[in-house]
């Protein structure tokens, strides 16, 4: 095989076959040659990057090839990914890697990329990366060479506007501590309330009759300052139940991570998890060290990815916590995808009596997210009536929008 900084595609991309003179035709035969060997090391890279990639669909395409125009980009292309991509989520991530290697150039200047060095030991997600941000790079440096050529759009890569889209049950491990960073960086500000206390204030709507005489006496008790002051504003209080039963496996990890970062973002968050029975974890997530955190937090929950009760368990906190936690105007967001194998009037009935007992109620879904989702099953239809918003949690735009509605939750 040859060495792997080779091109893949060593023919002009052009669909008249006329222009081709007979000349040529030693030539794209070696070409021809070239590129089914350099193939074998684009699908090496296909499943380096997460792409699925089986010997049968290589033998596959290998036959396909002989039915085609190689001279011709389009058709070469179409029968790669009709062949080789079996997932919707790969097309995107397919022809980003296709416009790298199969990219047709001037003649002798065909860019050369070094795809040896690139899957040497390199964890999925950031072979993703830097694929994407080569083929930008050769982009841009095309654009500067020929301003004048007409190019193709391509879509370039972000990692911070492509992990906002993702949903967090698909991201690799990379990914998830991309996530990770990306949620710490997230502004929580939750809407303020007016408490009795009053505060000094110079520009205060109430005189302060005490500061005032007290203030005076230097002055021989003449009233010439008037002290004022207002009502106190503080932030309202976070309490979050998240449901770490067995449907919501895929997310639990994640939504642990989003439990932390609010933990931290705010000085009062009240964190609860529950599958068959309710755990209380804020003492667990004020740990500094976000690993060490959500390792003693998992070691506490002894009912993770069992069954669901989310009534028994909205119950148990509305008895045993709600009144010294749930005072002063809290918001209180309940995590879950609302399967639940409980009694769905318990459901309602202890839905109903939380709502009562905070300022607002918001659930949080990561089923939503799906455009084709439907709030079908028991607990959800029990639970919707006593909810002041339903709201997805299945990737970071998601937990931007909630953050705008915490903010507005004056």
């Amino acid at each position: 095989m040859r060495d792997p900084s080779y091109h893949l595609y060593d023919l002009h991309d052009g669909d008249d076959e006329s222009s081709q003179s007979q000349a040529q035709e030693p030539q794209a035969q070696e070409s021809q040659s070239n590129f089914l060997q350099n193939f074998l090391l684009f699908a090496r890279l296909l499943r380096g990057v997460g792409i699925p990639v089986m010997p049968t669909q290589i033998l596959d395409l290998a036959q396909a090839l002989t039915q085609i125009d190689l001279r011709v980009k389009a058709q070469a292309r179409d029968a790669a990914k009709a062949i080789l991509v079996s997932r919707q989520e790969h097309l995107e991530l397919f022809d980003e890697a296709f416009d790298l290697f199969w990219r047709a150039r001037e003649k002798h200047a065909l860019a050369r990329f070094n795809l040896g060095e690139l899957l040497q030991r390199t964890p999925q997600g950031e072979i993703q990366y830097r694929l994407i941000q080569a083929n930008r790079a050769q982009e841009r440096a095309r654009q500067q060479q020929d301003e004048d050529t007409r190019i193709e759009r391509i879509y370039t890569y972000s990692d911070a506007e492509a992990l906002r889209h993702r949903d967090f049950a698909t991201m690799s491990e990379y990914e998830l501590r991309q996530v990770k960073r990306f949620m710490q960086q997230l502004q929580w500000t939750p809407a303020e309330r007016r408490t009795r206390r009053r505060v000094p204030s110079r520009n205060g709507d109430q005189v302060d009759l005490r500061r005032s005489l007290r203030q005076n006496v230097r002055f021989g008790g003449e009233p010439l300052v008037i002290a004022r002051r207002q009502r106190q504003s503080k932030r309202r209080p976070i309490i979050a139940l998240a449901d770490i039963s067995g449907s919501m496996d895929r997310y639990s990890r994640v939504l642990l991570q989003f439990l932390y970062s609010i933990t931290h973002a705010l000085d009062r968050v009240e964190a609860f998890v529950f599958s068959t029975r309710l755990t209380r974890i804020t003492r667990h997530l004020r740990r500094r060290d976000i690993d060490l955190a959500l390792d003693r937090t998992a070691q506490a929950v002894h009912d993770w990815a069992g069954g669901t009760r989310i009534g028994e368990a909205i119950r148990s906190f509305n008895f045993d916590w709600a009144r010294r936690v749930c005072g002063q105007g809290a918001i209180v967001l309940v995590i879950s995808d609302g399967w639940d194998r409980g009694d769905p009037q318990l459901l309602g009935q202890e839905m109903g009596r939380l709502q009562r007992s905070c300022y607002q109620l918001i659930w949080l879904n990561p089923l939503l997210g799906s455009p084709s989702y439907e709030p079908l099953t028991r607990g959800i239809q029990a639970a919707l009536p006593h909810t002041d918003e339903f709201l997805p949690v299945h990737n970071l735009i998601s937990l931007e929008q909630l953050a705008q509605v915490l903010n507005c939750s004056g």
